[in-house]
């Protein structure tokens, strides 16, 4: 497994499940076309890639394209990198029937195969460039602040991504991620501290 610096794009969760057991990175879902219509999502990708930059990463077959393109034309194409999986013909585990177009997504790709995808993109290993935070947020930080395990922990939670400009239907654990990519632990601490009262 290797650590990233850049966020990575996917097409959907299985995706993002296939990939989270070979890098360690914050990787994003598009939920497949819903990143057409979701502009908060959109923005959150845009942050992204300006913080540390952006892989995408989706299907070969049409549908990934588009999506591809459609990312190509909304981001900043210096932010960006392409990583490309190899036209497999076959099915996913999970699925009765084949695509469409007969090709295995990012969840059918052998972690070998997704490695050397990222590398031929050009992903940047953590630690291999300035400025990486030393100690990520943790989650018990997250609880100290409130953020989870309390019984206001949801609000307080919204009311973050609210103050961040960040999509309200991102997962504690997203937000985790997302937080690590977006702020220093200081800023965290200073914008909890204007939230509402627990």
């Amino acid at each position: 497994m290797i650590k990233l610096r850049e966020a990575v794009v996917v097409e959907g969760r299985y995706d993002k499940a296939a990939l989270a057991n070979v890098v360690d990175a914050v990787i994003v879902d598009t939920a497949g076309f819903g990143i057409f219509s979701d502009r908060e999502k959109l923005a959150l990708l845009r942050r992204l890639a300006a913080a540390r930059g952006l892989v995408v990463l989706t299907d070969s077959d049409g549908g990934g394209f588009l999506i591809r393109s459609f990312l190509k034309s909304a981001i900043d194409p210096a932010l960006v990198k392409h990583a490309y999986i190899p036209d497999v013909y076959g099915k996913e585990r999970r699925k009765k029937a084949p695509s469409r177009e007969g090709k295995l997504g990012v969840e059918g790709m052998s972690p070998e195969v997704l490695l050397e995808a990222l590398r031929r993109a050009g992903v940047t290993p953590a630690g291999e460039e300035e400025g990486t935070r030393e100690t990520p947020i943790t989650k018990a930080e997250l609880y100290a602040m409130g953020l989870s395990g309390r019984p206001d922990s949801a609000a307080r939670r919204a009311a973050l991504k609210k103050a961040l400009d960040l999509p309200e239907h991102l997962t504690a654990n997203a937000l985790l991620d997302v937080l690590n990519v977006l702020v220093t632990r200081e800023e965290l601490a200073g914008i909890t501290g204007s939230l509402p009262e627990r």
